[in-house]
């Protein structure tokens, strides 16, 4: 079920009434596991089965590991839910891709081989829920938080429909006590969910949808295109992707709020970043915090040498890399973050800027210095976007030397815009509103604005998203990791 789809509209509307029809937390949280499995099994029954199996092991190992004092016992119990976790990625998502390369490295030492390969269907969020349930485990399993014993409360933390499909990725020990505590309907916050609802929708249906006509057209076909052209279609790409991906966490977020639920942030306006450290402390925010905690601080993080911490930091982005797909584009991907990130982080600075912090500065008018910085790390970011979005390192490759070889020639300036105008004037008024309204977690947080200027706004925006939105939707991009 798409978020942007009349389905889910009568769905939401059904679920909301249902379960502020009751006041017993028990009731409201079996209420969601049974309209998240609906809502996942809205794609694939089957693949309800599959989830259920996963989060029911880390709810049997987590009791476990919350009754057992011997470490034996212990490590054994996590090693279970680790293997199974990461099994069940490895095969649903990496078991095609690593045999066709091991078949084809063992062609040329001579040894070639014919193993099968197999039509795996991808489990949609896959890689979502596997790694909020494995990090449940690890919290009990550190003593950092007690396993529940409530299996209601425990699916409804992994299930929660708005963000089972692609995040954020939540904690255990910030989500799991929320479900587990009475909730009261705060119209406040509903009405606040439903301002960030609207604010994910107009950058999904109006800007998102219209800027990839430009870039499907460009990259289902780069060797027809000019290095100009790619690299219009290359920004266009970067603003598609934050604008798609940040709209599912904006709608998300905004669901949840409808039903009491709190979720983290996971975007923090990454463009405005001075450089490739602070992109990744502001962009995919849930998914950034789980590798830096669970594999770059346990890998030894940056209390070490120099040489081990820019291993650790490459390690870190590539398996990152890796986690977004079976493809060697997405490992360069990873790894040529990690090496954005290098020079910054092994500067070790003691001024860091995190993602709470308003971003550009707080002057309305960014300095020549900070402006350069914003352009350059902006930059760095698209020329790894051009390896996530390629179809093969071959592509990439290409589109980069054209970037380079056409760029001396006026004839390839002619940009593939058709299609893209509205998106690209939506896409102005977007950067317009974010940098103005960066102190706030999204644009749309407006609560000084007098209640007139507030509802048209909000009348303005959503007639806008309608007539901008393209004949043809896409699919969140998200989806497919």
């Amino acid at each position: 079920m798409i978020f942007t789809t009349f389905a889910f509209v009568l769905f939401l509307a059904v679920i909301f009434t249902a379960y502020w029809s009751f006041t017993s937390f028990k009731v409201q949280n079996g209420l969601l596991v049974l309209a998240s499995f609906l809502f996942y099994g809205w794609w694939d029954v089957r693949f309800c089965g599959l989830m259920f199996w996963a989060a029911g092991l880390d709810f049997l190992v987590g009791v476990g590991l919350e009754k057992s004092t011997n470490p034996r016992a212990r490590r054994a119990l996590l090693c279970v839910t680790l293997c199974a976790n990461l099994g069940l990625l490895g095969f649903f998502k990496y078991y095609n891709f690593f045999i066709e390369n091991l078949q084809a490295a063992l062609a040329t030492i001579g040894s070639p081989i014919s193993p099968s390969t197999l039509y795996v269907v991808l489990p949609v969020g896959i890689s979502f829920y596997t790694f909020q349930t494995m990090s449940y485990t690890i919290e009990v399993y550190r003593r950092r938080m007690h396993a529940t014993t409530s299996a209601i409360d425990y699916f409804a933390f992994v299930t929660f429909f708005p963000q089972l499909v692609a995040g954020p990725i939540e904690r255990a020990y910030r989500l799991l006590p929320q479900f587990e505590t009475t909730r009261r309907f705060d119209p406040a916050m509903a009405t606040d969910g439903c301002r960030q609802m609207l604010w994910g929708f107009f950058k999904k249906m109006a800007i998102a949808d219209n800027l990839a006509i430009a870039v499907d057209t460009c990259y289902r076909n780069p060797g027809a295109h000019s290095g100009p052209q790619m690299a219009f279609a290359t920004i266009c790409f970067a603003f598609q992707i934050y604008c798609d991906f940040s709209a599912y966490s904006d709608i998300a977020t905004g669901t949840g709020k409808l039903f009491g639920i709190q979720l983290m942030r996971n975007f923090a306006y990454p463009y405005f970043s001075q450089t490739i450290g602070e992109f990744w402390r502001r962009w995919h925010i849930s998914l950034s915090t789980w590798f830096r905690d669970y594999v770059f601080i346990p890998l030894g993080g940056s209390r070490t040498t120099a040489a081990r911490t820019a291993q650790n930091i490459l390690a870190t982005f590539t398996l990152s890399g890796i986690w977004h797909g079976a493809s060697w584009n997405f490992l360069i991907w990873g790894a040529i973050n990690g090496l954005g990130v290098l020079p910054t982080a092994l500067r070790k600075s003691h001024v860091i800027i995190r993602a709470h912090d308003t971003p550009g500065g707080e002057s309305l008018i960014p300095s020549p210095v900070t402006l350069f910085r914003m352009l350059r790390t902006f930059l760095i970011i698209c020329l790894g976007w051009v390896f996530f979005r390629a179809a093969t390192i071959h592509d990439a490759l290409s589109i980069l030397r054209g970037f380079v070889v056409d760029a001396a020639h006026p004839s390839a300036y002619h940009l593939p815009v058709t299609g893209s105008v509205k998106g690209l004037a939506a896409l102005a008024m977007l950067i317009l509103a974010e940098w103005v309204q960066r102190r706030r977690v999204y644009p749309l947080d407006v609560p000084n604005w007098p209640r007139a200027a507030r509802w048209l706004a909000y009348t303005a925006l959503f007639w806008a998203t309608l007539y901008i939105t393209p004949g043809t939707r896409s699919p969140f991009i998200y989806f497919q990791f």
